[in-house]
């Protein structure tokens, strides 16, 4: 985070009634910029932004490409795509943090951004690790278990989540358990 305050977050999204729904949700507890559209959320995004709320589909610069920017310029934030578009495999190679699919609830986008300025603590092995989860989670919710069992990137994904969990369970003192690693993993976030 910024040191400010209130945490920066970021909405790019170009229905205005959406954006000004965030807003509402949101004002009260974080510092908010609002983009209409990608270009402008390019502007709009530096150093001191912490999350960003980003809609896929856009005219002109696509939530996609402004994703790709914020990686490319190696920005300090957490993205979370926020959006009409249906979950598939090419989220594999999105950098986003969180993925929502509208209609969004107040409370799941709250916590959304919670969670999200939680993980910007952790450290970069734990920041991989939770997003290839979150992937993870999207595409079960999304894909029947024979269209996951067959897909290639999908078990590279499964493999990799795997090597993390032992590099993080190692580096947490050994813990074997499922539920304690998720306990603890946890704790580490509350600590923060």
């Amino acid at each position: 985070m910024t040191g400010t305050d209130e945490p920066v977050v970021l909405i790019v999204e170009d229905e205005q009634e959406i954006a000004q729904t965030y807003r509402l949700w949101l004002d009260e507890e974080y510092d908010l910029r609002m983009a209409a559209d990608g270009d402008e959320g390019i502007e709009l995004l530096d150093e001191s932004v912490d999350v960003v709320l980003l809609d896929r589909k856009m005219p002109g610069l696509s939530g996609d490409e402004v994703l790709e920017r914020i990686r490319e310029q190696g920005l300090d934030c957490r993205v979370a795509m926020v959006t009409a578009v249906e979950p598939d495999f090419d989220i594999l190679e999105m950098g986003f943090d969180a993925y929502l699919t509208k209609p969004v609830e107040a409370d799941q986008l709250r916590e959304t951004v919670r969670n999200l300025l939680e993980r910007s603590e952790y450290d970069s092995l734990l920041q991989e690790y939770y997003s290839l989860v979150e992937k993870q989670a999207t595409l079960e919710a999304t894909k029947s278990r024979s269209e996951l069992e067959t897909n290639e990137e999908y078990q590279r994904l499964t493999d990799r989540i795997g090597t993390l969990r032992n590099k993080l369970s190692d580096t947490l003192g050994g813990i074997e358990d499922d539920e304690d690693f998720i306990a603890t993993i946890r704790g580490i976030g509350n600590a923060k």
